[in-house]
């Protein structure tokens, strides 16, 4: 069985533009999310190297460096798809995640993103916080909403 999150946000921006934001502004748009912890134990600014194989990395205030996953598929301005391992997940195992941006019109794009993966986490895993599938997904979802709302207002923010 697998296990997989879909949300999809249109935001006021061209595809090219909305692409770029979410590579190159994610240290301004991105989060933190106590449940889904990306790093160290102090939240810090996520940085995403471009092309495929670039890290996806969160540097801490005191200078630390977790890299949280690699770009798998490098395909701007449609598509990305990253390799994602929490701190908190086993040794070896990640999930993925896949991030598609439909140009819907001049200024409007839709940028869907699909995590999976997360029935590869063992149940008895902290990453799971005593969840089973539906309830973490859930929660999951809520996240990429909330990240995708920051990643709209973001994109106002540059055309504005």
């Amino acid at each position: 069985m697998s296990s997989r999150v879909l949300v999809a946000l249109r935001v006021e921006a061209s595809q090219q533009d909305a692409f770029d934001v979410f590579v190159d502004d994610i240290g301004e748009w991105w989060r933190a999310n106590p449940l889904f912890r990306t790093g160290a134990r102090r939240p810090g600014r996520m940085h995403l190297a471009r092309g495929r194989g670039g890290a996806l990395t969160e540097t801490t205030p005191d200078g630390e460096i977790c890299e949280i996953g690699r770009v798998l598929h490098w395909e701007p301005p449609e598509r990305l798809t990253l390799s994602w391992h929490q701190p908190d997940f086993p040794d070896g195992l990640t999930t993925e995640v896949d991030v598609h941006f439909e140009r819907i019109g001049e200024t409007i794009t839709r940028v869907r993103v699909e995590h999976r993966g997360f029935h590869r986490v063992p149940a008895d895993s902290a990453a799971r916080h005593g969840f089973p599938d539906g309830p973490l997904q859930l929660r999951l979802a809520e996240w990429w909403r909330d990240l995708l709302g920051a990643l709209a207002r973001r994109c106002a923010e540059r055309a504005g």
